[in-house]
């Protein structure tokens, strides 16, 4: 059997993310996407003058910044074992983009964002690093920057539940 070419697998790959990203309404609500290069991938939260919290700095509201990054890590965790599946067979991406098809996404147990400076009025970005991933449980840490990624203006930890039947 011939290898599909790389284009084919990149491409396909991209539709999975893009329908992965649609079962989480709440980063289209906030202005979500979600950029893949290689295995790395890296949360976008596109500015818009909805986000600010504080006008008077003007500052992003933590509430949205508590989310993003909580959807960045949820989508870290989903990513791995969804493009597996993908990958054998077991689901295809036109399944993935049709809403009846159930999929089993984690779910958090707690959730801790650290502010470590005002989010400024730009785009934010965000990467999560899975500390640990059991049968049951994970643990993730996720940071975010705006303009200099080593300049975090906000981080978190949280541990999810992970899916028994996916």
């Amino acid at each position: 059997m011939t290898p599909e070419p790389m284009q084919v697998v990149k491409q396909r790959r991209d539709a999975a993310l893009k329908a992965l990203e649609a079962r989480i309404p709440y980063l289209r609500f906030i202005g979500v996407t979600m950029e893949r290069r290689g295995d790395e991938l890296t949360a976008l939260l596109n500015y818009k003058d909805t986000l600010i919290g504080n006008p008077m700095l003007p500052a992003l509201h933590g509430g949205v910044i508590s989310g993003f990054l909580e959807c960045a890590a949820l989508i870290e965790l989903a990513w791995g074992p969804l493009w597996q599946r993908i990958e054998s067979g077991a689901v295809t991406v036109e399944e993935l983009r049709d809403p009846a098809t159930r999929l089993a996404m984690p779910r958090t147990i707690d959730f801790t964002t650290d502010f470590l400076r005002a989010g400024l009025p730009r785009d934010a970005y965000a990467r999560a690093r899975v500390n640990r991933s059991g049968r049951r449980y994970a643990s993730v840490h996720v940071e975010a920057w705006q303009d200099n990624r080593a300049r975090l203006f906000a981080q978190a930890t949280g541990h999810f539940l992970m899916p028994q039947d996916g």
